[in-house]
């Protein structure tokens, strides 16, 4: 299940940037009204928020480790 998992956080983190950079095309495109602007921002937020969660269930179940930086 580890590895499966860590490329599903990987994916997930690529449709988060993908959604922010769907939102800078559309904030530079559109003029007239920002409705696509604001729902790809809000989409990425809620793409942020469950690869937080994620990450978190991860490292809990014991399928990701964190690395020893500055110790």
């Amino acid at each position: 299940m580890g590895p499966i998992y860590k490329y599903a956080v990987v994916v997930l983190l690529l449709v988060v940037v993908f959604s922010l950079a769907q939102a800078l095309y559309y904030m530079m495109t559109d003029k007239d009204d920002d409705k696509r602007m604001a729902w790809a921002l809000t989409r990425r937020i809620a793409l942020s928020l469950l690869l937080i969660g994620m990450v978190v269930f991860g490292i809990w179940m014991g399928w990701l480790q964190p690395h020893d930086v500055g110790q």
